[in-house]
């Protein structure tokens, strides 16, 4: 341990960032930006942009494995090979599980990336925004404590991250999902426009829009374009696709401000009674397993839902017995993630003269259409969206289990493949007290911190919910005059949505929740949560644009806060 005066100067700083992700380098960017020295912690390697995308440029063939999961994949990584992007080009970027254990009262996926960036590079980059018909779903259905700020407290600050990130997309003047600042859309293929326009015939009142994504489709802010390879999650050399090292942590890094520091595993926040306020954080070096201290005016936890929310309830105090800020006791609990149980397929004869070039980083959209806009359910409350795709597939893919040789069954393979088009349902998680996550203290992991214990479980509502999209998508397919249509439920638990938010929720009431409307903990001033874990709802659009905004705008607070003298 650091005592000597210098020392302690050296690890002080304006603002401490946990975490380098979405949320995190939104942070440090806006922090640095400001003219705050800011310490951002990642708790995984280093992983530089570019240098470090080692398997980015190579072909299937060029890899160990020709981009397949191993036995020992199965062995090491049994909860991370779940998750879609996980194969042989992108193994290093999740962590090995057998280092990283868990516990299960109920099944949760826990998919994560600990190195520099997280998880932003490896996300699927859609990005919707949300509307009132969620930030108001709360108070108007009684599910869960009412959010603190509204649609228009955040739709400036959609624009400004926006007009950074790069968004592509349509103006489709949709309430549910409220315009924004967009790039050209990436064109639907000819099956789905027939899709589309048949949605339109049979079901007037639920809308078929491009898919919305932080790739970019023209060079925007000196980076992209989109190449069209459909490999964002190597990490893009063309720096097209949405990553904190691409974009955040390289703008933070011009400031001379940020100092970033990895292997860099938060134990706790420290807090001193007599102020009233955190006045640092504990780390332990992931290498040595040595503790250090660093301090800072203001903290930004950014470490994604789960690991933020086991830093809080890892910080105890005898003012705070059951983790930093957690007077109201919801700390861990309220845990929710979006349910992508429902799934649909179904091929089309036609259009056998049409193909496509590249390989699209998004499809197109049905946007929320239940309990809205005067359709009312009986059976279930709040609503899902449905994301989906259609294309020709190849014949090669097929061919690889077929025998044969030669000049003719080589040229068979060239050719393309029938029209298939798949969907997705993407359904809204009620906030249920029970669904939580908390400490295990006596089972510890490779550095002395406690294991997380899950107890988390679809509810009624969403078994309805999921009942209503199964039966919606095979009509809309049957009714589009599609072939061999079919609908199951994968059954996967909650996690596997990648989604996981709620558990240090936002709210009015501290006696509900754990933030303000301004991200702020309730009982501690100078510490803010802005990732997953302050969501008071999952609505049913993807989040992280919803992380960025939120992000940016509690920075400009915390700094207005800071220059008042009030933080």
């Amino acid at each position: 341990m650091y005592t000597n005066t210098t020392s302690v100067k050296k690890r002080t700083f304006d603002a401490i960032v946990i975490g380098s992700g979405i949320s995190g380098g939104w942070a440090a960017k806006e922090f640095t930006e400001k003219g705050l020295k800011t310490l951002v912690l990642e708790r995984g390697r280093k992983l530089e942009h570019i240098a470090d995308y080692h398997t980015a440029m190579k072909a299937p063939w060029e890899l160990e494995n020709r981009n397949m999961h191993t036995n020992d994949d199965k062995a090491h990584y049994p909860i991370q090979t779940k998750c879609y992007a996980f194969n042989d080009g992108t193994r290093h970027l999740f962590v090995r599980d057998s280092d990283h254990p868990y516990q299960e009262t109920k099944s949760f996926d826990w998919i994560r990336g600990y190195h520099v960036g997280g998880k932003s590079l490896m996300w699927a980059r859609q990005t919707y925004r949300w509307s009132d018909f969620d930030f108001e779903a709360n108070s108007r259905d009684g599910h869960g404590t009412d959010w603190p700020i509204r649609y228009a407290d955040i739709a400036p600050w959609y624009s400004y991250v926006e007009k950074y990130a790069g968004i592509n997309g349509n103006r489709d003047g949709l309430p549910q999902i409220p315009d924004g600042e967009f790039l050209p859309p990436i064109e639907l293929t000819v099956v789905e426009k027939h899709f589309q326009s048949e949605m339109k015939k049979f079901f007037p009142g639920i809308p078929v829009v491009q898919g919305r994504s932080a790739n970019l489709t023209v060079r925007h802010n000196d980076r992209g374009p989109c190449q069209f390879r459909h490999l964002c999650h190597r990490g893009c050399p063309f720096s097209a696709a949405f990553a904190s090292q691409a974009t955040t942590l390289a703008a933070a890094a011009l400031t001379k401000k940020m100092t970033l520091r990895t292997d860099s595993i938060v134990h706790s926040i420290i807090y001193d009674e007599k102020k009233g306020r955190a006045t640092g954080v504990r780390v332990i070096d992931a290498n040595t397993k040595a503790m250090t201290e660093y301090y800072a005016k203001v903290i930004f936890v950014n470490a994604g839902t789960i690991n933020t929310t086991t830093i809080l309830l890892n910080s105890d105090s005898a003012r705070f017995p059951k983790g930093l800020g957690n007077d109201s006791g919801v700390l861990g609990h309220y845990l929710m993630d979006h349910c992508y149980r429902g799934r649909a397929y179904a091929s089309f004869d036609g259009f056998q003269d049409h193909y496509h070039k590249g390989r699209r980083p998004t499809g197109f959209y049905i946007p929320r259409f239940r309990n809205i806009l005067g359709d009312k359910q009986d059976k279930f409350v709040r609503g899902y969206a449905i994301g989906g795709s259609a294309e020709r597939g190849a014949a090669w893919t097929s061919g690889a289990y077929k025998e044969g040789f030669g000049a003719d069954f080589k040229a068979a393979m060239t050719r393309p493949g029938n029209w298939d088009l798949g969907l997705h349902m993407q359904g809204e998680c009620l906030p249920h007290f029970d669904n939580k996550l908390t400490l295990d203290k006596a089972k510890t992991d490779a550095w002395g911190m406690p294991t997380v214990n899950f107890d988390c479980q679809w509810r009624d509502n969403e078994e309805a919910m999921l009942k209503d999209g199964l039966a919606m998508m095979q009509e809309m397919l049957e009714k589009a005059g599609f072939k061999n249509v079919g609908a199951y439920d994968n059954h996967e638990p909650p996690g596997r949505g990648i989604h996981e938010m709620g558990t240090a929720r936002m709210g009015k009431d501290p006696k509900t929740s754990m933030v303000n409307g301004n991200n702020q903990l309730h009982a501690v001033a100078n510490v803010f949560v802005t990732d997953g874990a302050c969501m008071a709802s999952t609505g049913t659009q993807n989040p992280s644009l919803t992380y960025m905004a939120l992000t940016a705008r509690a920075v400009d607070f915390a700094v207005k806060a800071l220059k008042k003298k009030e933080l």
